[in-house]
């Protein structure tokens, strides 16, 4: 049962619209706002067309079957995220308002350091998955006196309730059972469809794991696919929801259609991913070997997105799955949405270098080099420790960073990727002199998430990553301009590396939390330079070719 709220908080809700507050926090790096026209010029809308050229009419129904799956996850993702919005967005006629909402997946404005956007209650930490008053504290002292309850309320794939004065865990497949059960006949559906056999069994693999929450059997089949013309994300995989302990997952869905010439490209990173692990910064025990892992990369058009893909920050790469299990014993799937990494380069991040980097340097960003930078982001994500070593046990990175973990391995991934084109350059994978290409388009993108503010993980990283590299002198302000030492910045992202590394293989969250603290703030030259970039919209708004249903 869905806890909407009532018909009186919706009206006051409407009523609160005039007196919501409209400035971002001083330290998000997002621009002022003064009117919900202009929090929506922040949002490009980009079509997002489905190109069924070159599909059959059986692959044309198996796409539909899985947006349709999609859109019932999306369904799910409102639930998780924002039970008043969802009321909202579903009774109001204001168009702007409907709009924001499907943006953003709740009330609240990550550009604008959460604050909301439609009434003024403040975004509660867990959003729907814990109660709104429940503490990380609370919790931790609840699990000190039921030690027994510890695993099912910690549990990634459970919704935390309070019952009778005591906790309780309601795995996800409970909760959502609703929806996922014409979820899973779409998939199982789609699977009968299909003409490539492999596809068929992880799909019906994924349908039973929706109807479980097991989702490694399934993990393992997606990964052993052998380059699918058409391919799906669709599971509870990422926390970006969960700023309480940082481990409840969200849906996300993202239909696939492979760009084959694109893909073919990607093969030259492929071999190197174990002798980037073993060259790491780190102790040899925090960073098990890669060798004989599978790195299967995908370039492909996304024509539907939903959940935790569809709201918000509109990613252009992924690297899944998630599990730590399967990063140490099998390894990870890297896709890179080429639609809309296109839209992002042309309409956001060279924009941008042209306003804020010195001319020679910002004619050096390219949609080429963003690509390598993105794609050894991604690859960043299974390289370095699989678990955190404490008092010689093994324990999960997340539970032991906690609600910083999620701006950690953002920040750990960016910087690690860049160690990575660095290595590649040195070891002559990559040509020498596109090194200062790759540098130039890793800035021009980090000035783009700069403007998300630190309320998103993102944005929370590349703040810190920009205040560390300019205090180490990689970065610094000229004229109006900012410059890239090139000199310096090797040797500032290596320590840089080391250090975010070191975090996760200690799993000390102190000494996390209290980095992101002191690097986290934006100065006031930079708020001053972002809001030279006030024509240029923040992220993109995708219009598809199906609709958006929301029940």
């Amino acid at each position: 049962m869905d806890k909407e709220i009532s018909r009186p908080a919706l009206l006051v809700a409407f009523l609160a619209v005039c007196s919501a507050p409209l400035t971002a926090q001083t330290n998000s790096g997002a621009r002022p706002v003064h009117n919900e026209a202009e929090r929506l010029a922040q949002w490009k809308q980009v079509n997002m067309p489905f190109h069924s050229t070159g599909l059959s009419a059986r692959e044309r129904q198996m796409v539909e079957k899985l947006v349709d799956a999609s859109q019932l996850l999306d369904d799910v993702y409102w639930r998780q995220s924002d039970f008043g919005g969802l009321s909202l967005y579903k009774t109001t006629q204001d168009p702007v308002i409907k709009r924001l909402l499907m943006i953003m997946g709740c009330r609240w404005d990550l550009l604008a350091g959460n604050s909301s956007f439609v009434g003024e209650i403040p975004m509660p930490p867990g959003h729907e998955l814990y109660p709104h008053d429940l503490t990380r504290e609370q919790i931790e002292q609840y699990v000190q006196q039921h030690p027994e309850e510890k695993a099912a309320l910690y549990n990634p794939y459970t919704v935390v309730e309070r019952q009778s004065g005591k906790l309780a865990a309601i795995p996800y497949h409970e909760r959502y059972k609703q929806f996922l059960e014409p979820m899973a006949r779409d998939l199982r559906d789609a699977a009968a469809l299909s003409p490539d056999a492999a596809f068929a069994k992880f799909l019906r693999l994924r349908a039973d794991a929706l109807m479980s929450d097991d989702y490694y059997q399934s993990d393992l089949a997606w990964l052993d696919l052998k380059d699918p013309k058409i391919d799906v994300i669709f599971a509870p995989y990422e926390t970006y929801l969960d700023d309480l302990l940082g481990i409840k997952t969200s849906y996300g869905a993202s239909v696939l259609v492979r760009n084959e010439e694109e893909s073919r490209k990607l093969a030259v990173y492929q071999q190197y991913v174990p002798a980037i692990q073993d060259a790491l910064p780190i102790d040899a025990a925090a960073k098990p070997s890669k060798r004989g892992h599978l790195t299967p990369m995908e370039v492909m058009d996304a024509p539907f997105r939903a959940g935790d893909l569809r709201h918000g920050y509109q990613a252009v790469a992924d690297n899944l799955p998630n599990d730590a299990r399967i990063h140490q014993e099998k390894g990870t799937k890297k896709i890179f949405f080429k639609n809309f990494m296109d839209a992002r380069v042309t309409e956001v991040i060279l924009p941008i270098a042209k306003l804020l980097m010195q001319p020679g340097q910002a004619e050096k960003a390219s949609a080429e080099g963003y690509m390598a930078s993105t794609l050894l982001h991604e690859i960043s994500h299974e390289l370095g420790p699989a678990f955190a070593r404490q008092n010689g046990k093994q324990v999960d990175i997340r539970e032991a960073i906690g609600p910083a973990y999620s701006g950690l391995e953002e920040a750990k991934a960016d910087v690690t990727g860049m160690f990575g084109l660095k290595w590649l350059v040195d070891h002559g994978a990559l040509p020498k002199e596109r090194l200062s290409e790759y540098y130039a388009s890793y800035v021009a993108g980090i000035f783009r998430t700069l403007r998300f503010g630190t309320g998103e993980a993102h944005g929370r990283a590349e703040m810190m990553e920009f205040n560390y590299l300019a205090e180490q002198g990689a970065l610094s302000l000229a004229s109006g301009r900012y410059a890239i030492d090139y000199a310096r910045m090797p040797s500032a992202l290596e320590q840089l590396c080391k250090e975010l590394l070191q975090m996760e293989d200690t799993g000390d969250r102190r000494r996390a939390e209290a980095w992101f603290t002191k690097y986290d703030n934006i100065p006031d030259t930079l708020q001053h330079a972002l809001a030279a970039t006030a024509g240029i919209p923040v992220d993109l708004d995708p219009v598809f070719s199906f609709p958006d249903k929301v029940r």
